[in-house]
């Protein structure tokens, strides 16, 4: 049976998640349901403020990944080299 999506309730209050490819994994899922336009409108402010919520934690984890990069380079930020 599939899972139900969270209720704007449920979305709204749950904790945020600890990773930040778990909150880009909810982040994404919530968009796909906002742009479906199947939710009502106090379900789409929900998951609005949930998404905006989402948004700032990727960013701050991001940043702080920067920092620590900044850190771990002598204070220089270096462009990225993949293998």
């Amino acid at each position: 049976m599939p899972k139900a999506p969270p209720s704007s309730a449920a979305t709204s209050t749950a904790p945020l998640p600890a990773h930040y490819e778990q909150a880009m994994q909810e982040l994404e899922a919530l968009v796909q349901r906002m742009e479906s336009g199947d939710l009502p409108l106090d379900q789409l402010l929900a998951s609005y403020e949930r998404g905006a919520a989402l948004l700032q934690l990727c960013r701050d984890k991001l940043e702080a990944v920067e920092n620590q990069i900044k850190v771990l380079d002598n204070g220089v930020l270096k462009p990225w080299k993949s293998a």
